[in-house]
């Protein structure tokens, strides 16, 4: 199947959800080809892969940061990343309101919540979300927009322990927005569920998928 139909099947499935498509390791060719399909969100886990993308490809293209993010790389991406989806900590939150001072822009993100039993996935626990929306610090950083959290779930077989570990991150998105009443966190972005899991996380009331190789096919590794 074509790039354009396997991304026509996954839209069927996605009930209102928005599409990020995992470009990652692919050529500008595959991305180009979705674009002409009429997909315009792309997700990059690499910041040099992504800048250079973004530098070649068409202006209107919203590029999506989904790696893991080092800090000495944020000022790269800062001027021209649609969302950074994979703040995990405070020290990055704080880098991230740095560079967008610095060109006085501010920079959507979504914090990164640890779900999964796997000690391989970054994000922040419960409490330390809670601490890091209470701070002070959090109050005077100006230049950052919280629009909401994301989580990876176990990678695993076993779909009950998903369909948990999404439904956890939804409890803790809603419990955050009941809780808040504040202008920096407009939490409306919940950006759970990848190719293996997403209709799942799409039942668990996520409004956003990383999807890559059920679009692009198996992931070239780099």
């Amino acid at each position: 199947m074509s790039i354009i139909s396997n991304i026509n099947e996954v839209k069927k499935k996605l009930d209102g959800c928005q599409l990020i498509a995992v470009s990652k390791t692919k050529p500008k060719e595959d991305i180009l080809a979705a674009y002409e399909g009429g997909q315009r969100a792309f997700g990059e886990n690499k910041v040099q892969e992504m800048a250079d993308k973004a530098d070649a490809l068409p202006k209107d293209i919203q590029w999506h940061m989904i790696g893991h993010l080092q800090r000495n790389k944020v000022k790269y991406i800062v001027p021209f990343v649609h969302l950074i989806h994979s703040v995990d900590s405070v020290r990055l939150l704080k880098e991230i309101n740095k560079q967008g001072e610095k060109i006085e822009r501010v920079v959507p993100v979504l914090l990164q919540m640890h779900i999964a039993e796997e000690d391989t996935k970054f994000g922040l626990d419960e409490n330390e979300l809670h601490e890091l929306l209470t701070s002070e610090e959090f109050k005077n950083m100006n230049f950052i927009e919280v629009q909401g959290l994301m989580g990876m779930a176990t990678f695993t077989e076993d779909k009950e322990k998903i369909r948990r570990e999404f439904k956890f991150l939804k409890k803790i998105f809603d419990k955050v927005n009941s809780q808040f009443n504040d202008e920096k966190l407009n939490l409306k972005e919940l950006s759970m569920g990848m190719s293996g899991d997403y209709p799942i996380a799409i039942e668990e009331g996520s409004t956003m998928v990383r999807v890559g190789s059920a679009i692009f096919g198996e992931r070239n590794s780099h």
